[in-house]
């Protein structure tokens, strides 16, 4: 596990000198100090607005859960959309369970002979959902 966390470390230092190297090399009136490393790993030196963090952290109109960090290198997370995410997938985790627990049931019933209301107990109630 520390080897993982040494390298996601490392990673994010060879970007930020990568950016900023990125940034140095442009002729100083051309130098935006934020744009992407790569063309991938979006970056910004520039003094943070409101309007950047919020629309960075909080832009509950919007279904992307990774934005463009308002200062440093790598994303930010929008939050709204976040939770949004992680209901969908809780409630998609608790039908699918549902589903499966009620396959199971049947399966149990069938395989033991019974059938639901038949008055006939499985062992104090076994069987029950």
């Amino acid at each position: 596990m520390m080897g993982l966390i040494r390298t996601i470390r490392t990673l994010a230092w060879v970007a930020l000198i990568a950016a900023v190297y990125q940034e140095l090399k442009k002729p100083p009136a051309e130098r935006t100090w934020h744009g992407k490393v790569g063309g991938l790993i979006p970056y910004d030196f520039r003094i943070p607005t409101v309007e950047r963090v919020r629309s960075a952290y909080w832009d509950p109109t919007s279904n992307t859960v990774f934005t463009d960090r308002v200062v440093g290198v790598g994303w930010a997370v929008n939050i709204p959309a976040l939770i949004r995410k992680l209901n969908e997938a809780s409630r998609q985790y608790a039908d699918v369970t549902t589903s499966m627990r009620e396959r199971i049931g049947q399966r149990t019933m069938q395989a033991s002979g019974h059938r639901p209301g038949d008055g006939q107990a499985n062992g104090g109630g076994a069987g029950r959902a």
